[in-house]
């Protein structure tokens, strides 16, 4: 567990350091601050479609750094280090996963409630998006990871791993919207939703790492 830690540790550490987990804070910044512009002044309407609005750029962001995820361990040698550790790949992988979430999807998370109000939401509205968001968040991570593993052996492979990726990311992007556009739309009750969307990340901790690790494998062969 110790070794698992420091995996995790490391990663997010690095993610900061190297600047990977502020641009993806930006990014998300950005696109929330943007939108407004195009969309107007109008506050219902950005009340409306705010959590939807925080879900996709979150969607974006998490995944905007993913690439980075395995290929600087495969480059330096690091990869093959942790293969022959003794240690489980799949845990290995999960460390990996958990690292950087802690340095994208926390932060994310963390700065919606913020960016929320600025669009208007009311408090109950900001309370399901920011749950929403600490419940899914993590899936988004975890299936990034599977296309991250899969690029892994490739130089440039940031958007190969968005386009590989976002299509299996809509499932917790419906649910997510859906559970946090409750409190605004109503009466749909926010406990349906949420808990698909929890079934989805519990799902996604399964078969992501297995899946990742699989395709790690495959890459070092």
């Amino acid at each position: 567990m110790k070794a698992l830690a420091a995996i995790a540790a490391q990663t997010a550490r690095l993610s900061w350091r190297s600047g990977g987990a502020l641009v993806g804070v930006v990014f998300f910044l950005a696109v929330v601050t943007v939108v407004p512009f195009g969309v107007g002044p109008d506050l219902k309407l950005l009340g409306r479609i705010g959590p939807a609005m925080l879900w996709v750029a979150a969607l974006l962001a998490a995944l905007l750094n993913l690439d980075r995820l395995f290929r600087d361990d495969r480059d330096d040698g690091s990869l093959d280090l942790l293969v022959m550790s003794g240690v489980p790949l799949e845990l290995t992988v999960l460390a990996k996963c958990a690292g950087a979430w802690l340095a994208t999807g926390l932060p994310l998370t963390v700065v919606a409630p913020l960016l929320g109000m600025l669009l208007g939401l009311e408090p109950a509205a900001l309370a399901t998006t920011t749950a929403t968001l600490a419940a899914g968040t993590p899936a988004l991570i975890l299936i990034g990871a599977i296309g991250a593993a899969l690029t892994a052996a490739l130089p440039r492979g940031g958007i190969l791993v968005a386009v590989l990726v976002l299509p299996f990311t809509i499932p917790a992007l419906i649910f997510g919207v859906s559970a946090a556009a409750t409190a605004i739309v109503g009466p749909t009750p926010f406990l349906p939703p949420f808990l698909i969307l929890l079934a989805l990340t519990l799902f996604s901790l399964v078969i992501g790492p297995i899946a990742a690790a699989a395709a790690l494998r495959a890459t070092l062969e």
